[in-house]
């Protein structure tokens, strides 16, 4: 039944405007990040280490967050609009799946977008000349823990946009999520911050150290997370009129 629904979420997004975002909004913070590093070339030596952070201080805390809010608010929307939701709830299924389905499909949309935020990255330190190797191994770890922390972000933008039926408002709120992440990372408490747990699975802020508490750790906490919030997904879908 999962993969049927799955495979509904992904009819829905078939021809979705959704993903003109996906395209087109990583390349901003690409381009801010590699201007900003070529500014600061004489003080950023670490060359890819360094370009990475420049991309991620633009990437993970406005952009990611905002186009996570759009996946995931659009996702909702489509319930929302025309008493979508009365049909999906009396399908023979059980809601925590519903949930889920939307989930999954949130976070291969992150997933892709790390990706081509990942291929943006080793394409302008080409451009703008880097000789020595890429660290391909590191960007790869960087992108699927960034992708796991991301879900989590989309586990709980899904909760805000059932909720809350405004387009708008959910993106904004996640927006605020991602620039409090920020906040959270510079008191070191990163690792248990839901919208720090993206930025901080890819290592922004010191891209040249693996995560120091372990990336067991970091997958206990980004789990326990997603298993709560669909938890509360399912209760608030069994008591709410939705």
């Amino acid at each position: 039944m999962l993969l049927r629904l799955l495979k509904a979420e992904r009819l829905k997004l078939k021809r979705s405007p959704v993903w003109l975002a996906f395209f087109l909004m990583p390349i901003v913070p690409a381009l801010l990040g590699t201007l900003n590093y070529i500014a600061n070339i004489d003080i950023l030596q670490s060359e890819w280490y360094s370009l990475w952070t420049q991309h991620t201080l633009f990437t993970c805390y406005f952009f990611l967050p905002v186009m996570v809010g759009v996946y995931c608010a659009y996702l909702m929307r489509l319930e929302h609009d025309q008493h979508n939701w009365n049909k999906m709830l009396t399908l023979p299924v059980q809601r925590p799946l519903i949930f889920l389905a939307k989930l999954i499909t949130a976070s291969v949309m992150i997933l892709l977008s790390e990706l081509w935020i990942g291929i943006l990255f080793v394409i302008s330190g080409k451009l703008i000349g880097m000789t020595t190797p890429v660290p391909l191994r590191s960007v790869v770890i960087w992108c699927l823990f960034g992708t796991l922390g991301g879900t989590v972000m989309a586990a709980i933008q899904l909760l805000v946009s059932l909720c809350i039926k405004s387009f708008a408002l959910p993106v904004g709120i996640s927006l605020a999520g991602g620039i409090s992440g920020l906040l959270f990372l510079a008191k070191h408490l990163g690792h248990i911050w839901p919208y720090s747990l993206m930025a901080y699975g890819m290592n922004s802020n010191a891209p040249q150290q693996m995560i120091k508490s372990g990336y067991t750790s970091f997958v206990v906490i980004c789990v326990a997370y997603i298993f709560i919030i669909t938890c509360a997904a399912s209760v608030l879908m069994n008591r709410k009129e939705l």
